[in-house]
């Protein structure tokens, strides 16, 4: 129910100018108009009471439908007003803004504000008030501006389901023989927020709901017993009682618990041999209770090894898989074969079942004669004479029946293409010859090589079984084979090659392109097949310059040029071109005439000069007796055209004759004028042309082919001694060159790069090759103080076992002597030559000493010694003298008393020769 409540208010100034309801933009331009006449009203001070109710205030429920009145007012207008309103009361503004609300005439000038249901109203979402401005304006231009307070009242609403519940019916899918538990939520929410309760319909299903909304299942489902889906109808209630319904399906899914198991109850069957793969033996039915409501989907297979049969896994159809042949083992021993089936409910994992069953192999005459091979190729040369024997088909066939009344056959029904040139000689034989001659080239026999036969043999006798491979086929009650024969006609190279002409003849420019093709020939034989004719040049065709200028397509007869033609040279090729089959041969003449084209440029003698001519020189003058000479290999000397092209300045300069001539002179054609400024190059470069197209008239100058030479001329024009030479201002041309990096260049650095890597690794390794050489070839000089004069090699060479007798030497060093180059006093042996540096305060040494340090001795008393050279890693010291330990070793094996025959000692020598450092001397025979 609408109340209003009438109340004084002040118009507000202030409005927006905001569209209302009308999405017209006439209406919204309209209304713009309005508020600024509006605008205009107020501020002339025109304003009058008009609306009659208005300012006031009136309530409306949320939710309310499109028409719903909110407030009535009335409008008075002034006596002076005869036509009433001139602009109707209009919702001008809103504050907030909606266009929730309109104006309607009830008439009689009474109006009412309504809801325009666009958009509803809310309360939870929606401002709670609305400040409509309501104008209006008489004839007489009077205005009214009020305003009209609308409150939005809360009105109880329904609850509303969320989630999916809101769009669509949820299904809930639950596996059979799962436990009591929690399936789903419902939500709901009251536009009031009210708190809800859920209750469920209808009550007798193994369901509940929560108070908050959770749906739980009451038991086991069984899909076998239980139903398969429930339809519950969830009701959601507010406080005030109102509620929402919303129904859930819940299906219950199948699950694989049950084991299948087989229908079929028997359990022996019989088939004949030789049955065709794919014939059904058995039909196995099986049934899963997990499937009761629809066909079983069972999985079937053989468990026992079985390569007779097999059986449709999703069927259960028992077929015949191979060749079951009675006849042979293990068949012929034991007929009766044991198949184990199993059926699945599943792939993979799921309940089996297995059943064994008994097939009885029943044998039956089924042994036809066969031919090994089937297939025979045989090849006849054409024009074979009549009654040539071929083939002797019995070789290959034979009937392995045990019964000789069933291995008796015949051949009979020869027939297939061209089978009246062929003949049996007897059924009984199978000798198969020929009956005419063939002609590949006869017209009757015109591309036909290879002539299809084929043979039946069969049994005389006839069998109880009409079929045993897909090849055998049945003839009314006999068991037959069918033997194929293919006969190829082997052609022979009866004609010669032909060519289309007897001579050919090509006329070809000789500008023509090189690789340009000029002509062909063609030749056929007669054979069949047609031969595949091959070309080739055997003779002609050659220059001084190329052996062969032209080429011929092998295989299209093409001639085509390799080098460029030359008509001064040569007008005229003759070729002699062979056709081949490859075995019979064929040649003709091909002429290849030259045409003429006008393709050289005249040359002319000299082709450059350079002249000086004096300023004064008189007109007509041939300029120091110059003239050119021109010749052209194509064109007549009457041909040449002479014009100078650049360079001639002011038209000093001509030729004479300008044409008709092969010779022609300069002449100087006016004077130089240096004087008035007309003249100031004193160096002309000429650029004479001669052309070849003198003798040619205008029209064929613009067809034919003509060739330009140029020759070039220098002349210098000296200058009189008095003659003032004008100068000009000099100026400088400087050139400036920058290198770029081009990106397309990328090698160029690398390629640099890289090569001098090279060639400093090549120096470096030549170095140390250098270095290598240099120190084997000139060692240093040895160190004062404190470096030997004797250094033992450092490598050691393969060792060689050398047999020397060696003389027990002094080790004395009796004689002293002074180092030419460093100056230094050393002691020598002077028997031995031995050497060392003289350590100071050292008197020379009078006795004898030995140098040898014996290492072992043999059972005969001989001592055995080895030279030892001095380590690369002992101390100088050890090397500069012997050292304690081997002093003593000396003296006493010097103090000895020796037999003769221990004079001479064995000794290994480690290197075959030593280097000299430093001082040099003979090798010493022991270490000091």
């Amino acid at each position: 129910m609408v109340h209003a409540v009438p109340e004084t208010a002040t118009a507000k100034s202030s409005f927006s100018l905001r569209p209302g309801n009308t999405k017209d933009g006439v209406v919204k331009t309209m209304k713009s108009m309005l508020l600024l006449f509006i605008l205009l009203g107020v501020v002339s001070g025109r304003r009058t009471q008009l609306l009659k109710g208005l300012p006031a205030t009136s309530t409306v429920e949320e939710n309310a439908a499109a028409g719903v009145s909110v407030y009535t007012f009335n409008v008075t207008v002034s006596p002076l007003s005869s036509e009433g309103v001139a602009i109707l009361p209009t919702i001008v503004n809103s504050n907030p803004h909606t266009e929730a609300f309109g104006i309607e005439s009830k008439g009689d000038l009474e109006y009412s504000v309504v809801t325009t249901g666009n958009p509803v109203l809310d309360y939870e979402t929606m401002p709670k008030s609305f400040d409509l401005q309501i104008f209006v304006q008489d004839t007489t231009g009077r205005t009214d501006l009020n305003i009209l307070t609308v409150r939005v009242t809360d009105k109880n609403e329904r609850p509303v389901f969320q989630g999916n519940m809101a769009i669509q019916t949820v299904t809930i899918y639950v596996l059979e023989g799962t436990r009591p538990e929690y399936i789903y939520q419902v939500d709901a929410a009251d536009p009031e927020s009210a708190e809800l309760k859920y209750s469920l319909l209808p009550e007798p299903v193994p369901f509940t709901v929560s108070e908050s909304g959770a749906i739980f299942s009451t038991k086991v489902f069984d899909y076998e017993k239980d139903p398969h889906w429930y339809f519950l109808n969830i009701t959601v209630t507010d406080p005030d009682g109102l509620s929402s319904t919303k129904t859930v399906n819940i299906n219950i899914i199948n699950v694989n618990d049950e084991a299948p198991y087989f229908t079929t109850e028997q359990r022996i069957y019989r088939i004949p041999e030789e049955q065709s793969p794919g014939t059904v033996v058995a039909n196995i039915t099986a049934k899963d209770p997990d499937d009761e409501d629809s066909p079983s989907r069972l999985f079937y297979s053989i468990q026992s090894s079985d390569r007779y049969f097999s059986i449709n896994p999703s069927s259960g159809v028992l077929q015949v898989a191979g060749r079951i042949n009675r006849d042979a083992h293990p068949l012929r021993l034991h007929p009766n074969v044991s198949v184990i089936l199993r059926v699945e409910d599943s792939p993979s994992g799921g309940h089996t079942s297995e059943m064994e069953i008994t097939i009885i192999i029943d044998d039956i005459n089924d042994n036809p004669p066969e031919c090994n091979p089937s297939t025979f190729r045989k090849e006849a040369n054409e024009n074979t004479t009549a009654g040539t024997f071929l083939l002797d088909l019995r070789n290959y066939c034979k009937d392995i029946d045990v019964d000789p009344s069933n291995n008796q056959f015949s051949f009979t029904g020869l027939s297939g293409f061209g089978s009246n040139n062929f003949a049996l000689e007897s059924t009984v034989s199978g000798r198969l010859v020929m009956t005419e001659s063939i002609d590949l080239e006869n017209p009757a026999n015109l591309g036909v090589e290879v002539y299809s036969l084929t043979v039946r043999v069969q049994d005389i006798a006839g069998p109880n079984y009409s079929s045993k491979y897909p090849f055998y086929t049945s003839f009314d009650i006999f068991l037959c084979y069918i033997i194929y024969i293919y006969i190829r006609i082997k052609p022979v190279n009866e004609f010669f090659p032909v060519f289309s002409n007897l001579s050919y003849e090509f006329n070809v420019p000789e500008i023509t392109k090189v690789g340009s093709n000029i002509g062909r020939v063609n030749a056929r034989d007669k054979d069949w097949p047609p031969s595949v004719i091959t070309y080739s040049i055997v003779a002609g065709g050659g220059t001084r310059d190329y052996t062969n200028i032209f080429w011929i397509s092998p295989t299209k007869g093409d001639v085509k040029i390799l080098a460029r033609l030359d008509y001064e040279t040569t007008q005229k090729h003759i070729l002699t071109v062979q056709a081949s089959d490859q075995e019979k041969t064929a040649t003709t003449s091909v002429t290849v005439n030259v045409l003429e084209v006008n393709d050289e440029e005249p040359v002319c003698s000299p082709n450059f000069y350079s002249l000086q001519i004096p300023v004064s020189l008189a007109v007509g003058t041939n300029i120091n007796g110059f003239r050119i000479e021109c010749q052209d290999r194509d064109s007549d000397p009457r041909s040449f055209r002479y014009f100078i092209n650049e360079g001639n300045v002011n038209n000093h300069f001509i030729f004479s004759p300008s044409a008709g001539s092969n010779t022609s002179r300069l002449i100087l054609a006016s004077r130089f004028d240096y004087e008035s400024g007309l003249d100031i190059n004193w160096v002309y470069k000429l650029q004479v042309y001669i052309t070849d197209d003198n003798l040619l008239s205008a029209g064929d100058k613009n067809t034919h082919l003509i060739k330009t030479g140029m020759v070039t001329l220098s002349i210098r024009v000296i200058p009189n001694p008095t003659t003032v030479i004008a100068t000009t201002p000099g100026f400088t041309v400087v050139t400036k060159r920058e290198n770029l990096y081009s990106e397309s260049a990328w090698y160029v650095p690398f390629v640099i790069t890289f090569g001098s890597l090279l060639l400093l690794g090549l120096l470096g390794y030549l170095g140390f090759l250098l270095a290598t050489w240099v120190r084997t070839r000139c060692p240093p000089a040895g160190k004062a103080d404190g470096a030997p004069l004797i250094n033992a090699p450092e490598k050691k060479k393969p060792k060689k076992e050398v047999v020397v007798t060696m003389t027990k030497l002094s080790t004395v060093f009796d004689g002293e002597a002074r180092d030419p180059v460093t100056g230094k006093i050393y002691e020598f042996n002077t028997r031995s030559g031995a050497r060392r540096w003289k350590k100071n305060n050292e008197p020379l040494q009078p006795a004898p000493a030995m140098q040898v340090t014996s290492s072992a001795t043999d059972g005969s008393g001989r001592g055995t010694g080895r030279a030892e050279a001095p380590s690369k890693k002992e101390p100088s010291e050890k090397r500069k003298e012997p050292t304690a330990d081997t002093k003593p070793a000396a003296k006493s094996s010097a103090g000895q008393s020796e037999t003769p025959g221990q004079d001479g000692l064995r000794l290994q020598k480690q290197k075959e020769a030593s280097e000299d450092r430093g001082l040099s001397s003979p090798a010493p025979q022991g270490r000091y």
